[in-house]
């Protein structure tokens, strides 16, 4: 079934190259004018050699890819080459579809002239068409680019716009991201190479989570320190290479508390801070209430303060 179209294409060609004995038959035998049918094979080859081209670059494209999986835990090696076989199929498609219609067009002997008389007497129209295409052909090559430098490539974690998601498609002008609440986020292929954005996973899958606690004075750090340990022994989510709890910033009423943990990938690495920092929350409110935030508020007597 996933060669048919591939052999249908073939034997498409094999026809049409046929054609002139194949028309000049049948207008023996049923007295019809296949004329015109002959005069255009040149641009009937044109379209079925375009068309095998394309079958037969999806067919290579599959052939690689299927010795990848993009599932599994570490899957970067598999995601730049997914990466840089969608764009560049999408380049080669692009080119062999307009090197298709340009040549059939240039077959045409009233369009050709056409063409060449516009060249001719219009130039100033074609700078001016030419101005307007620049951001079509800046989105292309901004395409091209990033499949040959991968500032990011298809499922890594980005932060873009303010909003974490993941990279879902990426096309000659425009990207795909999947937010975490499965919106998408289109944005156009000059935007990555123009603008500042986060990629969480661009050497490795796995990934440092931060967790902050604002807390009173009074806190005790060990016990926080401890109970960090608890929490992560007892849970799968945390891939037991990052576990660090400081004092990162003390402000007028609380004290600010960071937590590093690390995960696998980016998904679980999300999970992971909700959990800690829902048990650690927990478990200051249970065994150190006095702990959490307060505003202090200290009332004089006047009177004392007289006699004083």
């Amino acid at each position: 079934m996933k060669n048919t179209k591939l052999i249908f294409s073939i034997a498409l060609i094999v026809i049409i190259f046929a054609i002139k004995p194949i028309a000049n038959w049948v207008s023996e035998q049923w007295n019809v004018d296949l004329s015109l049918v002959v005069e255009q094979r040149r641009n009937f080859v044109i379209v079925a050699l375009a068309w095998f081209l394309i079958i037969l670059l999806r067919r290579i494209k599959r052939q690689v890819l299927k010795h990848y999986d993009i599932t599994k835990e570490d899957n970067l090696k598999s995601r730049k080459l997914y990466t840089q076989f969608n764009i560049l199929e999408k380049v080669i498609v692009f080119v062999i579809i307009l090197t298709s219609i340009g040549l059939i067009l240039l077959s045409f002997e009233s369009i050709r002239e056409i063409g060449v008389g516009i060249f001719a007497s219009a130039g100033l129209a074609g700078i001016i068409l030419g101005l307007s295409a620049q951001k079509v052909f800046g989105a292309l090559m901004a395409g091209i680019q990033i499949a040959l430098t991968q500032p990011f490539r298809i499922d890594d974690a980005v932060v873009v716009e303010g909003e974490w998601g993941w990279i879902e498609e990426i096309n000659l002008t425009y990207v795909v991201v999947r937010i975490w609440d499965k919106r998408r986020l289109v944005l156009p292929s000059t935007y990555f190479l123009e603008k500042p954005f986060q990629n969480w996973t661009r050497s490795s899958a796995d990934i440092i989570g931060t967790v902050f606690l604002y807390t009173d004075y009074n806190v005790p750090f060990d016990a926080l320190r401890e109970e960090l340990k608890r929490i992560l022994d007892n849970t799968d989510l945390w891939d037991k290479n990052v576990q660090v709890l400081q004092v990162t910033d003390s402000k007028e009423y609380t004290v600010e508390t960071r937590i590093l943990v690390s995960a696998r990938n980016s998904p679980t690495a999300w999970d992971l801070r909700v959990h800690v920092r829902e048990k650690m929350i927990d478990f200051i409110r249970e065994n150190y209430p006095e702990s959490l935030p307060r505003t202090r508020v200290v009332l004089t007597n006047p009177n004392t303060e007289k006699e004083a």
